[in-house]
């Protein structure tokens, strides 16, 4: 599949996490000679947290993950993750793979099954061939290695075009903290856990509520304000893993917590600029709406317009989509307060076309990569930014040969 335009160069260098290894493995979920199945191997004692997507729907891992997140037990943990089948919507069958999957898994590590958490990803509807998967397992034991997160990013990937990895270091009582992530997604891509999956490695030392916190918090301003095509996906997870290797203890620290929402923030970004057949990256900034809330409505409402965003494919300044979106919202507006700018070029006021506004700069501007679509509501103090990416006739041709 070729590279999305606005993926980064490469990989980045992540650095390795104290108490956690890697392996991946081709079991043939789905494809053949595909890198498939990952495992992250997470020390005794490692706390685990998890946000996972509000869908009616959720798939058979998801409900398994939830019923485990907070739950007893310190012992060695694990992630289990395999993508091409989601193991959704597959009734008595999934929960049946799952327990197949877990106690297997858990026989071959020596860990409780408890402290197994388990993703899938892919295709809707069909049995999970959790068979082949159970007969890579002492493979992926043996091949646990410090340094083999980007195969495990590699692993996860279903549409994505390029794996995607983010790293940062924090200094708490003059000891150096680490955090690592690795995360999948490109289309199924809306808040509510924006169809992706997420995992993040700690060396720091936390306790469940403490980390359960800061994830949720985080979720709310990087995850939850992306949106690709406005579906929320039933296979959602973010699993984040603080193994204590380090002994540095970071419960309330703000330098800590700030580094790991920068980590999610560009995880959620790398998972936008992999839009399926995305050639822009689009940040929709609302100000000056009656709340938060009504802020929010408006800048999902331009992020998720289809009439918006394949204006945006076809580089036209057409301002009049986002005045329809921000009619359509929901949300409180007063057409004459309006403030439209796309980047520094002020497009409309006063409830018409601003005097200023030129065309031919406009249309210059959306030739560019990465957009800023702006509107000042003028009512009060509510904000919200979000991340959308253009449509294009390549998002249809990657959906409609998905099962192909």
């Amino acid at each position: 599949m070729t590279k999305s335009p606005l993926a980064p160069a490469a990989f980045p260098a992540l650095p390795t996490i104290g108490g956690v290894r890697f392996a991946a493995v081709s079991a043939g979920v789905r494809y053949k000679n595909r890198t498939d199945v990952m495992l992250a191997e997470l020390a005794e004692g490692t706390t685990v947290a998890g946000v996972y997507t509000t869908s009616a729907t959720r798939s058979a891992p998801v409900l398994d993950c939830q019923s485990k997140t907070g739950g007893p037990g310190t012992g060695r943990a694990a992630f289990l993750v395999n993508s091409g089948n989601s193991n959704a919507f597959t009734g008595r069958n999934g929960a049946e793979a799952v327990a197949a999957i877990c106690q297997v898994t858990a026989a071959t590590l020596g860990i409780e099954e408890a402290r197994l958490f388990t993703s899938s990803t892919g295709v809707i509807g069909e049995p999970l061939p959790h068979d082949r998967i159970t007969a890579k397992l002492s493979e992926l034991r043996d091949a646990l290695s410090v340094d083999g997160i980007e195969g495990a990013a590699k692993a996860i990937m279903t549409t994505d075009t390029f794996p995607k990895g983010s790293a940062a270091t924090v200094t708490v009582g003059g000891k150096t903290v680490t955090i690592a992530g690795i995360a999948k997604g490109s289309g199924m891509i809306a808040p509510d856990m924006a169809t992706m999956l997420v995992y993040i490695f700690t060396d720091a030392a936390i306790g469940f509520d403490a980390l359960q916190a800061l994830l949720s918090q985080g979720t709310d301003r990087t995850f939850n304000c992306i949106t690709v095509d406005s579906d929320t996906s039933t296979s959602d997870t973010l699993l984040m893993a603080a193994t204590g290797a380090s002994g540095v203890d970071v419960t309330g620290n703000a330098e800590f917590a700030s580094a790991l929402e920068g980590l999610m923030m560009d995880l959620a970004h790398q998972v936008v600029r992999d839009g399926e057949g995305a050639t822009k990256f689009v940040e929709v900034q609302i100000s000056g709406a009656a709340n938060d809330g009504d802020a929010r409505k408006v800048a999902m409402a331009i992020a998720n317009s289809p009439l918006v965003k394949t204006a945006i494919a076809g580089e036209d300044p057409n301002w009049g989509r986002i005045v329809m979106a921000v009619g359509k919202s929901g949300a409180e507006a007063d057409r004459d307060k309006l403030v439209i700018r796309f980047g520094d070029i002020l497009v409309a006021e006063n409830g018409w076309v601003s005097p200023s506004y030129s065309e031919a700069q406009a249309a210059a501007y959306m030739k560019g990569q990465d957009l800023v679509i702006s509107v000042e509501m003028g009512l009060g103090a509510g904000e919200s930014t979000v991340w959308t990416c253009d449509l294009t006739h390549r998002y249809i041709e990657i959906n409609a040969d998905y099962r192909s």
